[in-house]
């Protein structure tokens, strides 16, 4: 069976379920992401993507993990606090994922499959992003380095062409 974007769920930071689906018609960026990482300045990159693009069709999921050295350790409300008062995230955050390995979320096997890397499809790092479009087509994967003001380029080409 051809698996689709759309047919995924997660948890939100508040436990409660959101379905993909709610995301029909959004170019949509995921990220792994997590709050003790050298990238987790990152947040406020991702944070001004999502203000300067919300109103275009722009949504941004953020998926803390814990499986790069220990660096989200905290558990939900911690998280969510340091998201918020660190960087005064907006956008959509989740509970705690894991992005590899056999407990990985169904949303990141299917990611990795779809848009596996010249290392595999293994993820690596935290911050690792990826772009579907409007459609639910998984488009682009970055790599944790690539900051979120050089996604811009290509979320305008997407946002301002549709």
């Amino acid at each position: 069976m051809n698996q689709d974007f759309y047919q995924f769920k997660a948890k939100s930071l508040q436990g409660k379920e959101i379905n993909m689906e709610t995301y029909k018609g959004k170019t949509v960026l995921i990220v792994n992401t997590a709050s003790k990482c050298g990238l987790t300045p990152q947040f406020e990159g991702l944070e001004k993507l999502y203000q300067k693009y919300k109103d275009k069709g722009l949504v941004i999921l953020g998926f803390p993990c814990n499986q790069f050295a220990n660096q989200e350790p905290g558990d939900e409300k911690s998280i969510s606090e340091g998201c918020v008062l660190n960087y005064g995230v907006t956008f959509q955050m989740f509970s705690k994922v894991d992005v590899n390995g056999d407990n990985a979320h169904p949303l990141y096997k299917y990611l990795k499959k779809e848009l596996g890397s010249l290392f595999g499809s293994k993820i690596k790092w935290n911050f690792t992003k990826f772009l579907i479009d409007r459609n639910g087509k998984p488009l682009k994967r970055f790599s944790p380095a690539t900051k979120p003001e050089s996604i811009d380029r290509f979320l305008e080409k997407l946002l301002n062409h549709a």
